[in-house]
């Protein structure tokens, strides 16, 4: 995508604007769940959580509609507070390109599968939870992670033992830059007024809307910086990782001990100050893709209707706030961060 492109495609990041093409990726422009397998010594796989972790040897089999194979793979344990918390942590899958073309894979190198964390069901819950909030953020704006629901059954080689649950995979960020005509910014800390004013506040209500507080743009936690190519070099900070939210609600999930908040239900709006102009456009842009927003949590599959229902019961409560003048400048115009001088 050419810079005049890439500074339309900003542009719109919180406007109505037309559809426009976008960068062909077969992975995540289906909604189907996948049916994956995949194969390698678990146990070592899942123990292997220290500073120098190594790539173990994995096979995957996947099935997506009537399409079947398998590639080997190399895979990683990865995260932070879930790999020290998770019996089950995320995996990352590196595959060669040439190994998935002609697969619903092509094009893909490294991704990120979150996975279920503990065998109790309600981990799984929780997961199916996560996933409907990165599709909720898709209803809002194309700049935002895609993600694809999979039944993964895990065979541990060594042992022969199988553990079946949804998981899920996410984008990758150079993918997701790509496809917005954007380069990743690998390097330097960057302060959230350095960002663009209208996106930074667009995921600043977002997070609001799910009670997350578990994100930094200068610690780029949860956080990754994409930036426009020359001559505009604009950024933007596009959020991931919710399990800590409000919304998913995690049994693990606590609140920042330096926040003024004591439950992870409760919302705290992290979003710098700016002119009303730019609240007002964003607030109206959650209003308007509403209907989506809740299209995109009832149509998780086997998400349980009582966790649906408690989501949007949840959502119910920031749309009251954002329909109610008051409420808006109590939260987002007084309760804002002073732009620091």
């Amino acid at each position: 995508m050419p810079p005049r492109a890439a500074l339309a495609a900003i542009a719109c990041l919180v406007t109505l604007c037309p559809s426009a093409p976008l960068y062909a990726q077969g992975l995540f422009t289906s909604h189907d769940p996948l049916v994956l397998r995949l194969e390698t010594n678990l146990r070592a796989l899942l123990r292997d959580r220290g500073d120098k972790r190594i790539e173990h040897d994995g096979v995957l089999h996947y099935r997506a509609g009537t399409d079947t194979g398998h590639f080997d793979v190399k895979l990683r344990t990865r995260g932070i507070f879930r790999l020290k918390r998770c019996a089950f942590p995320p995996i990352r899958l590196d595959m060669r390109r040439h190994k998935v073309d002609q697969t619903p894979f092509a094009g893909q190198d490294k991704l990120k599968l979150v996975t279920h964390c503990q065998s109790d069901r309600l981990y799984e819950h929780n997961l199916l939870r996560e996933y409907a909030l990165y599709r909720v953020f898709n209803a809002i704006t194309d700049t935002s992670h895609r993600v694809r629901l999979a039944i993964v059954t895990y065979v541990d080689s060594a042992r022969t033992d199988t553990t079946t649950r949804h998981g899920f995979l996410i984008e990758s960020d150079i993918e997701l830059a790509r496809r917005l005509g954007l380069q990743v910014l690998e390097i330097g800390n960057v302060h959230d007024v350095l960002t663009d004013p209208s996106y930074m506040t667009l995921v600043s209500v977002f997070e609001y809307l799910i009670g997350n507080t578990d994100w930094s743009v200068w610690g780029r936690h949860n956080i990754v910086i994409l930036r426009q190519p020359a001559p505009a070099e604009g950024l933007i900070a596009v959020p991931y990782d919710y399990d800590f939210s409000g919304a998913v609600n995690a049994p693990y999930a606590t609140p920042p001990e330096q926040l003024p908040i004591r439950s992870v239900r409760e919302r705290l709006y992290r979003g710098y100050c700016q002119p009303d102009s730019v609240v007002n456009r964003v607030l109206a842009r959650f209003r308007v893709t509403k209907d989506s927003v809740y299209a995109a949590v009832r149509a998780v599959p086997d998400l349980p209707e009582s966790d649906a229902r408690s989501i949007l019961s949840y959502f119910d409560d920031f749309y009251r706030d954002i329909d109610d003048p008051g409420t808006v400048r109590r939260v987002f115009v007084r309760g804002c961060r002073a732009v620091p001088k």
